[in-house]
């Protein structure tokens, strides 16, 4: 059974999104309590899934890359489960999004600088996804905020 999320779970998380790389004890002085309580709540939260991941934000031009976000519309009536499945598959996916609205995923792509390159890896992606009605796409030029919580 999960517990309910409360405050000082809220805290935590807010803390771990702006630095997830805060140890116990920093977040423990952060939070005004015990390096114990951070550790046995944040061990909850992860067990749980309440906290999927810890991760980074790169970035992207610096590496040579462009991130692209694309909205997938499909049409109704296909399996959506199926086309998920083989977009994880997919090495340079690296975000998958179930959406309600116009698009029904919103898929995460990093790919070369090289425009060429990236027709090609948006054409690639568009042969994997059964039952596609439209695709849309952005290139992101700067994540400006990451905040989840």
């Amino acid at each position: 059974m999960k517990n309910k999320i409360d405050k000082f779970d809220l805290q935590i998380m807010g803390v771990l999104a702006k630095n997830a790389r805060v140890n116990y004890r920093q977040l423990a002085e952060l939070l005004n309590t015990t390096r114990q309580r951070v550790a046995r709540r944040l061990e909850r939260l992860e067990r749980e899934g309440t906290i999927k991941k810890y991760t980074i934000i790169p970035d992207f031009d610096k590496l040579g890359y462009l991130y692209v976000a694309i909205g997938i519309s499909i049409k109704p009536g296909t399996s959506i489960e199926k086309i998920i499945e083989t977009l994880k598959e997919d090495e340079d996916v690296k975000v998958i999004q179930r959406a309600i609205g116009y698009h029904q995923l919103i898929v995460h792509i990093v790919a070369p600088k090289n425009m060429k390159e990236i027709e090609k890896k948006i054409h690639e992606l568009s042969k994997k996804v059964e039952g596609l009605e439209g695709m849309d796409m952005s290139f992101v030029t700067d994540i400006v905020k990451f905040e989840l919580v």
